[in-house]
């Protein structure tokens, strides 16, 4: 069994207690508009040019060298202007692999469960010190929910703690696979009104909504996010809503509600892929105003609805 993986990040801090080890699945099942992580949107290998680090064909021209297709494109002055990774691509990544500033790389490999458990397990010493564990994000780890079974249980077989996080749009035997080897689970709500959340997603929010009460009913630990957009879903009356369905539909039971911040994390990837950033023209307010409204978003829930509410990850979170 294999699964395509997009990228192995260790040492993270935001995606579950500790010190943890995330994977990032490929493929998704929405199409969130400020997504910071597009080259896990289609279940395919992507290739992504970085032409600032290109040293020149003259100077170097080895991934021309080594495509069998020709498909290889460089602008006036030598510089890697693009790369077709249309039908003609057969994804030999080769091209990447002979870079040697990386200025051509490669996402989405196929790996087996005892490739990534042997990552896993070579950051078990962190894990240790600070009681982390590994993470499976993405992209949705739900369209390849076999394999993740399979991971999470070969983590638990070996002590190791385990989180999903997950956008919930998926079937729910799916997710309820998943569930059995998971320790805890991270999730957004991104907007109540269904036909607001089609409108930034992709999709309605029905089996979102449905999914996250069967995972209060298996008595699943879980964290939900918001990522606050204003202008999109970061109004008010959609954050009374949201904290409302947690208090009257979840009955509370939640180890943390986290208000995210808007970052254009993802911009240089979307260049680099060649694909149009949704939200170019957004124009974002500055730090000190969102924090502000963060902060008190936050402190609104507390207060009102009775939710262990934060702005952003770093508060204390009772896992």
């Amino acid at each position: 069994m294999t699964a395509l993986i997009s990228n192995i990040q260790h040492y993270t801090i935001h995606d579950g207690p500790g010190i943890r080890t995330a994977v990032f699945f490929m493929g998704c099942t929405m199409q969130c508009i400020w997504c910071s992580n597009p080259e896990t949107l289609e279940m395919r290998p992507r290739l992504a040019s970085h032409p600032e680090k290109c040293l020149t064909q003259a100077k170097c021209g080895l991934c021309a060298d080594v495509c069998p297709r020709g498909l290889i494109a460089f602008d006036g002055g030598g510089l890697l202007e693009s790369i077709s990774i249309s039908h003609e691509c057969g994804n030999c990544r080769g091209c990447a692999n002979a870079c040697p500033p990386r200025a051509i790389r490669a996402w989405g490999e196929s790996m087996t469960v005892p490739q990534l458990m042997r990552m896993i397990e070579g950051d078990r010493g962190f894990y240790d010190r600070s009681g982390g564990g590994a993470t499976l994000t993405g992209g949705e780890v739900m369209l390849q929910w076999e394999f993740a079974a399979e991971l999470l249980k070969s983590c638990q077989d070996a002590r190791i703690n385990t989180c999903v996080e997950t956008a919930l749009h998926c079937p729910t035997e799916h997710m309820e696979a998943v569930y059995r080897h998971a320790d805890f689970v991270i999730t957004d709500i991104k907007h109540m009104d269904s036909t607001a959340h089609k409108n930034i997603t992709g999709v309605g929010n029905e089996l979102v909504l449905y999914n996250l009460r069967r995972t209060v009913e298996l008595g699943k630990k879980l964290v939900i996010r918001t990522p606050v957009i204003p202008g999109y879903n970061g109004d008010e009356e959609n954050i009374r809503a949201t904290a409302a369905f947690i208090r009257d539909e979840l009955g509370g039971n939640i180890a943390a509600y986290q208000l995210l911040p808007y970052r254009p994390l993802g911009v240089e990837k979307y260049k680099a892929l060649g694909i149009p950033y949704p939200m170019a023209a957004y124009d974002a307010p500055p730090r000190e105003e969102w924090e502000q409204n963060l902060t008190y978003l936050a402190a609104m829930v507390t207060d009102e609805y009775g939710l262990p509410a934060m702005p952003g990850t770093s508060g204390k979170v009772e896992y």
